[in-house]
């Protein structure tokens, strides 16, 4: 499995957020599954590089060139695929991964997150997009995103497209528990 991981690059940010990021780096690895991230050597998303790299895991970082210009970039990767701009850097991650996962981060990470629940919502992504909480960062979102369902700005079913899970042990139950969105014929036509 491919598994797209959207964290932060912060280190100012408290340092639970890196534990937690370096345990589910650790995990994915140790469950077999690819990580491609942002591909940043610092914060949450160098903690989920080194955490899945210390289990032999396989890790692509992808990267806006302007970002490797400021050596941003993690140096002992899997591999680093260097991109153009921002939005090459959203598509690549997306394109090909098996899930979704997001950490509390940045304005960054809001976007990628919104953009894949978008294209989700739209019927042009169907798997899976776990929101790991593990300090209570998402509950104000997740009942932002509830009211707009009851605003009828969604409609109930869309309120299934995301998972809210509380510790990096519950990520990988979380994607296996969660079907195919085309599976769900009912959800894929709403969703369009």
């Amino acid at each position: 499995m491919r598994i797209c991981v959207y964290c932060a690059s912060s280190n100012a940010a408290h340092s639970g957020f890196r534990v937690a990021a370096r345990r589910l780096g650790e995990l994915l690895a140790e469950g077999g599954c690819t990580v491609v991230y942002g591909g940043g050597s610092t914060g949450s998303m160098g903690a989920l590089a080194e955490g899945a790299l210390s289990r032999g895991g396989e890790v692509i970082g992808v990267l806006p060139r302007f970002m490797a210009d400021l050596e941003w970039g993690h140096p002992g990767l899997t591999r680093l695929e260097l991109v153009e701009d921002m939005r090459e850097r959203k598509h690549r991650l997306l394109t090909g991964s098996d899930a979704v996962v997001a950490m509390p981060g940045g304005c960054g990470t809001l976007e990628e997150l919104f953009e894949a629940i978008t294209l989700k919502r739209l019927g042009l992504y169907f798997k899976p997009i776990i929101l790991l909480d593990t300090h209570g960062l998402f509950a104000p979102l997740t009942q932002y995103l509830g009211q707009l369902v009851d605003a009828h700005f969604m409609n109930p079913e869309h309120g299934a497209m995301w998972q809210r899970v509380a510790t990096p042990e519950d990520v990988l139950p979380a994607i296996r528990a969660t079907p195919d969105w085309r599976s769900d014929a009912r959800a894929y036509a709403i969703a369009r």
